[in-house]
């Protein structure tokens, strides 16, 4: 992984850039730590909304550990959700290795180490519920996007 502060450096400048200013910006995995949060916070960029998607983590290393890619085509594939469409085909189907278990294991449990502290911090946040089909948690998400954010108050200074 890349240090935190190169990083930082890195987003701020893209974020900075006037698409992300009139348009706004998504970030998926980042921060990770209360400490990323915070150093974002500083550097003046602070979202505006923050999803938390919850999911068991038996679902989760389904949902990872079963997908392969057929080399021959690109072609991707889960072997329950998605199967390939032959035989021949997922007997080529290759796994990579960051979807073997034991390797969304060990993601799990760092995404799931500094949650809490993210949860406490980003307290305005909001938790889906993704243990559902991904057209459902899609659904779940864009509802709560595409609803206003609140007005914020302005207060006369005297």
């Amino acid at each position: 992984p890349l240090p935190d502060n190169i990083v930082l450096k890195c987003l701020t400048e893209r974020l900075a850039k006037l698409d992300c200013s009139t348009k706004g910006w998504v970030l998926r995995g980042y921060p990770r730590s209360r400490n990323q949060a915070e150093a974002l916070a500083d550097a003046g960029f602070a979202p505006n909304r923050v999803y938390f998607l919850d999911c068991p983590t038996d679902t989760i290393v389904e949902r990872l550990s079963l997908r392969r890619t057929d080399p021959t085509t690109g072609g991707q594939f889960h072997l329950i959700y998605n199967p390939p469409p032959s035989l021949e085909m997922k007997r080529r189907l290759k796994t990579n290795p960051k979807d073997a278990e034991a390797a969304v294991d060990e993601d799990v449990l760092s995404y799931e180490s500094p949650l809490e502290e993210m949860m406490d911090y980003y307290s305005t946040s909001q938790t889906i519920n993704a243990d559902q089909d991904p057209h459902t948690v899609f659904e779940s998400l864009e509802n709560l996007l595409v609803k206003p954010l609140p007005k914020q108050t302005l207060r006369a200074t005297l």
